[in-house]
């Protein structure tokens, strides 16, 4: 269940005959340190939304309120499945405002304690990223994701996890572990062991290890953007 994939919260898992791919996740968040974070989105009660901006409003550039274009962004993404739903149109429109949001973003992210605590994957623009062969058009036919948690405890930790329900009664859930580190000011390196898969009462551990990149583009209280090293776009909103 190794294959490193786009971005810290989606590495992949290559998981035996019926079971699929998944990856990325911890708490905490005590002083800065120079690491950080990656995985789907949980069907949770979205906060309120204090603007539903238009991406291509010229007033949100122009204006250039990090408040504004956070509000755009999760207006977009809350409800679309972690990106499933949306058409090419709409995801060119979410990436619009991250580039927005990217001016925005502290100088060294990755020194952020803000990059401490639990994430919900809520987008990607490789929708079949996070959560690897669960996510696909097969997969999402046979398991139904619950929730995709990235946790990042300090100094170094990432934890991942994919719930699912298959066949619509049996629960199972994927998990990693891994450490991080940092690469530069943005961009950080996590390496996972080997997944760990529980199926109704079965649990098992299988593959090798894997390694994923992410470059941290924004974060704040409420979302962290980041960009995998295959281009994949990724918006976190940080758990209630």
């Amino acid at each position: 269940m190794a294959a490193a994939s786009s971005a810290l919260f989606s590495t992949a898992v290559n998981c035996p005959a019926g079971v699929a791919k998944a990856g990325s996740l911890g708490s905490s968040r005590p002083k800065p340190t120079s690491h950080l974070l990656r995985f789907r989105c949980l069907q949770r009660r979205s906060p309120r939304i204090r603007a539903a901006v238009s991406v291509s409003d010229p007033r949100v550039v122009d204006a250039g309120r990090p408040d504004d274009l956070v509000a755009s962004i999760l207006s977009k993404v809350l409800q679309s499945d972690g990106g499933v739903s949306l058409e090419r149109e709409e995801h060119k429109q979410v990436a619009e405002v991250a580039q927005e949001l990217q001016k925005y973003c502290v100088s060294e992210p990755v020194k952020s304690p803000l990059i401490f605590g639990e994430w919900d994957v809520i987008y990607c623009s490789n929708p079949t990223s996070p959560g690897g062969g669960y996510r696909s058009a097969l997969g999402r036919v046979f398991f139904r994701t619950n929730e995709m948690i990235q946790g990042l405890e300090a100094p170094d930790t990432v934890r991942n996890k994919v719930s699912f329900r298959a066949l619509g009664f049996i629960d199972g859930e994927v998990s990693l572990k891994g450490k991080l580190k940092a690469l530069d000011d943005r961009w950080i390196q996590v390496i996972f062991e080997p997944p760990k898969v529980k199926v109704g009462e079965m649990e098992f551990q299988y593959g090798g290890e894997s390694e994923v990149k992410l470059q941290i583009t924004y974060i704040d209280e409420t979302v962290r953007l980041g960009k995998g090293s295959r281009g994949s776009l990724f918006v976190f909103r940080r758990r209630e």
